[in-house]
């Protein structure tokens, strides 16, 4: 049974949600549609490619994910329809792509608009190349093939002598504040060394790196590196980011030190 997965920057009970999943159910009645989000923020690309990227993995082989956040094309930005790391993706090539995917891809196919221009072309566009992908047609069937995508690029950690300066680029649900420091790179360059982490210009410090949340107290401030492998800011059952004004341009700096 095909999948398809929604990841939106509509409110959940607009009626373009629901028009793209009548519209996919008519069209391929035997449809599973799941919905990952329609909580990403307008236009914000970034925190798309982050849940995108984050969660696609997770789904059968095959799977059709949808990406409805930026989507109307222009003269500048296209949709396209990209076969990657065993899955297909639908969006407007506006650089959310480079974010998403680890592996370069198998096909890039640029998708035919519908007629007259739409103020929801997603509703025809995505729909149709949808239908044709859940029906079994290859992906070279959908358009005319491209070589590449626009590729934004993500925001990475930087290190300077003895420090890694990475910032925030993700707040979940519970205010947790997940930053782009890995897991790798505090090991490589931390060689088990004693350490200092500092946030929003020293105001706050740690030298302690939780395995779980639960080691500290509740109301207390700790860091953990989470399911992802990412530094993770947050407050045992509290709201760090709320509390400590972070945004997803807040810097993390961790200091480790010789003796």
């Amino acid at each position: 049974m095909p999948i398809v997965t929604l990841t939106t920057d509509w409110i959940h009970d607009d009626y373009y949600a629901g028009a793209i999943k009548g519209k996919l159910t008519a069209s391929c009645p035997d449809l599973t549609i799941i919905e990952i989000s329609h909580n990403i923020p307008p236009f914000n690309t970034a925190r798309a490619a982050f849940v995108v990227k984050n969660s696609f993995r997770h789904f059968p082989g095959g799977s059709i994910h949808l990406i409805c956040v930026n989507s109307e094309p222009s003269a500048e930005e296209a949709l396209l329809a990209v076969s990657c790391e065993e899955h297909f993706f639908i969006g407007n090539d506006n650089g959310i792509f480079g974010l998403i995917f680890r592996d370069p891809p198998v096909a890039i196919r640029e998708l035919p608009l519908a007629g007259k221009p739409e103020s929801f072309s997603s509703l025809d566009v995505f729909v149709r190349a949808a239908s044709q992908l859940a029906s079994g047609n290859d992906i070279s069937t959908l358009g005319k093939p491209r070589d590449t995508y626009k590729k934004s690029v993500p925001r990475r950690a930087t290190i300077e002598e003895n420090v890694i300066i990475g910032s925030v680029i993700y707040i979940d649900s519970y205010q947790n504040a997940i930053t782009n420091i890995t897991r790798d790179l505090y090991e490589r360059i931390g060689k088990g060394r004693k350490f200092e982490i500092a946030l929003q210009s020293n105001h706050y410090k740690l030298n302690r790196i939780n395995r779980t949340y639960s080691e500290t107290s509740t109301g207390e401030l700790l860091v953990l590196f989470n399911s992802l492998g990412l530094l993770e800011v947050a407050i045992n059952m509290g709201n760090a980011a709320e509390l400590l004004s972070l945004t997803t341009s807040s810097a993390v700096r961790i200091r480790f030190f010789d003796k």
